[in-house]
């Protein structure tokens, strides 16, 4: 497959005082996205991942080795612009990315800034608005809006720039349940239409709806594969201070007691479904 994003050899440090003594963040980071693909990177805190997805569209630049996004170095300040309008990104806290006092007028904000024919941003803030269920709110102040609605509209405002790829930098993480799932449901929804979708997260139910999870500790690749081969490996992630959804977690505790589970039971509903067939 067409692959949208190489990391190659990405090393980072972060300066820690006025002495520039260096910390390093990614220390020879290297892996592939393809086009289309729904990757999960996860890791505790301090773990390097949201260091990572600063780099995948220059918010940061690597100190050594390099990221292409669609063969364009990162580093080319001239291209800046070709790799924010491939590569969208979402952040934690909505409140940092949203700059207009109307909801409508912040999803155009993006597609303004790229030059984008007045008809033509009317038409794709009114389908982001759509495709994220906010567009009854179209012409209220973000600031009455709750936090599951304000991020809705940060999303939106990254779709209506048509990126190819968005990546989410923990996005729910400031939400409660409803709006959690509300979040994810969209994200889903957005890979389901062909967009390549990278979520930073530390909910590993979250993670297990990806087709790959990448696991980041001490600013290197932990481990890397698809939710079942990570969560097969159910002590390495343990040991990594990360812990599993609960249906991989139960799964993991009755195989150890000579039960033998189906490899691909990941979620807690799909294990409630194994149990209820056992006689």
């Amino acid at each position: 497959m067409e692959e949208i994003i190489r990391v190659e050899n990405l090393t980072f440090e972060y300066s820690t005082d006025e002495s520039l003594i260096a910390t390093k963040a990614l220390d020879n980071v290297s892996f592939s996205i393809e086009k289309g693909s729904f990757t999960a990177i996860i890791g505790r805190n301090g773990s390097g991942k949201s260091t990572l997805a600063k780099h995948l569209n220059a918010l940061l630049l690597p100190v050594e080795g390099r990221v292409l996004v669609g063969g364009i170095d990162t580093a080319d300040s001239s291209k800046l612009w070709n790799i924010r309008q491939r590569v969208g990104m979402v952040f934690q806290n909505p409140d940092n990315q949203l700059v207009s006092a109307i909801v409508e007028d912040d999803v155009a904000f993006g597609p303004e800034n790229l030059g984008i024919e007045p008809a033509q941003i009317r038409e794709r803030v009114d389908a982001a608005l759509d495709a994220v269920n906010m567009y009854a709110h179209r012409k209220k102040a973000p600031h009455l809006l709750s936090g599951g609605q304000k991020q809705r509209i940060a999303i939106a405002g990254v779709i209506a720039m048509e990126p190819e790829c968005i990546v989410f930098d923990e996005p729910t993480a400031m939400l409660d349940p409803s709006g959690r799932k509300a979040v994810m449901d969209i994200i889903e929804k957005l890979h389901d239409k062909g967009i390549t979708v990278i979520l930073i997260t530390h909910f590993m139910d979250e993670a297990a709806k990806a087709d790959r999870i990448i696991i980041m500790d001490k600013g290197r690749i932990a481990l890397d594969g698809t939710p079942q081969e990570i969560f097969l490996n159910a002590d390495k992630v343990r040991e990594l201070n990360l812990e599993l959804p609960l249906g991989a977690d139960i799964a993991d505790r009755l195989r150890k007691a000579g039960i033998d589970v189906p490899q691909n039971i990941i979620e807690a509903e799909e294990m409630v479904e194994f149990l209820c067939r056992l006689k």
